[in-house]
């Protein structure tokens, strides 16, 4: 499935873009903060091609896809408005989640789209830090130059990328944002750190620190720069509103930043470095084992964006982190685990799924290893979580650290070159062989092939006899002309993205079940109905092209969701010749979503269908 039908099938799936009040995404996930989770069909969204999984974590409905979310996401904000932010609303929805769900949702977003940046620039001045201590380079050339600016301006401007991200988070005018972080390393501020002389603002005395590399002052000025902002613009006249304000928010927010927001932001980084490094060095063999061991459980909750800030304020204020090192062996536990998978599964479907998850994992990106393989098989998952506690433990009593920021992996290596490195390399070793070496030995339970084979009646061991073709047959839902589905005027359905089936032309409004089934969603606007047969079909009909725009006007509903229905009875009344005058076209897709669970679908050869004739015919 290409990018752009995958996109318009999420959009589809998490219950329309009129569902979604905002998005965004990680390295490997769609966020998406929804009006109403239930409106989102997480079934179907799991079983669409291109999607992992999908979780609901901290007020979020996260859809993981994998090392090509970005391109997904480019797809969404292209074919959607959802880039606007009077379009995607408030991001304070009704859902209601605690203090912890709410602050990993905002650390989350500010941090989530620089994270690429962040960890390439990280990776960059790890090898840049090998290649001076080999000699490579002289450390006065030109060449140095202009390789250590590159590998070291994400981290020296860090405060204008969060305050970027921190002001489409809070709702701030970014451009007010990004000046209010210039200010904080403006060259004359940080040359006046050094000044022995004191300075003062108004008669009050500046409390001057370096705010280059740091990372809580920026988020609190843009915070209170939100309130700043809506306060003076629920009264300032709009003829001069955009003057104003952002000069009001100047005026206001970097002397308080200067004076207040920086200082305790400063001493809230402290702490938390300080915090940490105390834990730390009561027993670093604990520390390590812990945080191998539960870092990808931290993942699946999501509560692991937590711990970014303590990272980089560790860097930004001790020149160095321990916690990053020992992550990486959390990382390759996973990999080992799920390239043992790859060599012991006889299924071809995960076999496959296993060795493209390795070599992603390897690379630090473990979502895919986690939602697709190790979690889903349990035991895999467990002996990753083992072994990383172990490999953690060995990079940590080595006293291992990471002297800038990078995503835990194999590409972090440089970034640990100094104290401890040839303990990360023997934990990283211990925790990748020692997790594939539990799941080939100890084994796990291996799912069926989707055309599983039955057992032979004489009971052999071992032994298979072929599965007899098994059918289902879907009748017609309305009296028409039949019609290919490439044919229709919406590309979500033509296109085949939400799955294989046919269109009608109705002659008549009557529409009846096509299956004996559940009703699982019956649209609000009445224009489109989804079953589920008992034989597990799952079924979506479509009464015309972007009729929903008709708000239920011309449709009259006979069921409800959840409502137990038998072929040939009645679902749905329509004004056929009303909806035609009102300029939609009435030709009516008949889908089964999960056509990807059948070996073929067959369509009626007629032209013409009497309502209740043989429509669909689904082979397994």
């Amino acid at each position: 499935m290409s990018n752009k039908d995958l996109s318009k099938q999420i959009i589809t799936l998490v219950g329309g873009e009129g569902n979604v009040n905002s998005v965004f995404h990680c390295a490997t996930r769609l966020r998406f903060k929804l009006k109403d989770n239930s409106k989102a069909n997480k079934a179907a969204l799991e079983k669409t091609p291109g999607v992992i999984t999908v979780v609901e974590n901290s007020g979020q409905f996260q859809v993981v896809i994998g090392n090509n979310v970005s391109q997904v996401f480019e797809q969404i904000m292209k074919e959607t408005s959802l880039q606007d932010a009077e379009k995607s609303g408030s991001d304070e929805s009704s859902e209601s989640t605690g203090v912890l769900g709410k602050a990993v949702d905002i650390i989350s977003s500010i941090f989530s789209p620089i994270l690429g940046a962040l960890a390439g620039a990280g990776i960059l001045k790890g090898l840049l830090a090998l290649i001076l201590s080999l000699k490579w380079i002289d450390a006065t050339s030109g060449t140095y130059l202009i390789l250590n600016a590159a590998a070291d301006s994400v981290f020296y401007f860090l405060p204008v990328f969060l305050a970027v991200t921190a002001a489409r988070k809070f709702k701030a005018n970014q451009f007010v944002s990004i000046a209010i972080a210039g200010a904080l390393i403006y060259p004359a501020v940080v040359a006046a750190v050094g000044s022995p002389d004191p300075l003062h603002f108004l008669g009050i005395k500046i409390i001057l620190i370096n705010y280059s590399s740091s990372v809580i002052p920026i988020i609190l000025a843009v915070w209170v720069q939100s309130y700043v902002e809506k306060w003076f613009r629920s009264f300032i006249h709009e003829s001069v509103r955009n003057i104003l304000v952002p000069m009001f928010a100047l005026l206001i927010v970097i002397p308080l930043t200067f004076l207040a927001f920086g200082p305790v932001g400063s001493l809230i980084s402290d702490g938390l470095a300080s915090g940490y490094t105390w834990l730390y060095n009561l027993s670093p063999l604990v520390a390590g084992a812990i945080a191998g061991a539960f870092w990808q459980v931290f993942v699946i909750f999501g509560v692991h964006w937590g711990f970014v800030p303590i990272m980089l304020s560790n860097i930004a204020t001790i020149g160095h982190d321990t916690m990053l090192p020992i992550l990486s062996a959390a990382v390759l536990s996973q990999a080992g685990a799920v390239f043992g998978v790859f060599l012991k599964s006889k299924n071809p479907q995960l076999k496959a799924l296993a060795g493209s998850s390795t070599l992603s994992a390897v690379f630090g990106i473990t979502e895919p290893t986690i939602y697709g393989v190790t979690l889903k098989l349990k035991k895999p998952f467990i002996y990753a979580c083992i072994s990383g506690a172990i490999g953690g433990a060995i990079i940590a009593t080595g006293g291992a650290r990471a002297l800038s920021f990078s995503l835990p992996g194999l590409l972090a290596l440089p970034t640990y070159f100094g104290t401890g490195f040839i303990w990360v390399v023997i934990g990283i070793l211990v925790a990748f062989v020692l997790s594939a070496v539990l799941v080939l030995v100890l084994g796990f339970k291996e799912p069926e092939t989707d055309a599983a084979a039955s057992v032979n009646p004489g009971g052999t061991s071992g032994t298979t006899t072929p599965t007899l073709i098994d059918k289902e047959l879907v009748v017609s839902p309305l009296a028409g002309t039949l019609q290919p589905l490439d044919t229709l005027p919406d590309e979500a359905f033509a296109s085949g993205a939400m799955g294989k089936g046919i269109v009608i032309e109705p002659s008549s409004g009557i529409l009846t079940s096509p299956v004996n089934g559940t009703v699982t969603t019956v649209f609000p606007t009445g224009h489109a109905i989804g079953i589920t047969s008992d034989s597990g079909a799952e079924l979506l009909i479509h009464v015309g092209v972007n009729t929903v725009k008709l708000k239920g006007q011309h449709f009259t509903k006979k069921v409800k969701e959840g409502d137990k229905v038998v072929k040939g009875q009645l679902l749905l009344e329509f004004d056929l010749e009303a909806i035609r005058a009102a300029g939609f076209v009435t030709a009516t897709p008949v889908i089964v979503t999960n056509s990807a669970q059948y070996l073929d679908v067959l369509k009626s050869t007629g032209t013409e269908v009497p309502s209740g004739e043989l429509l669909l015919t689904l082979i397994r």
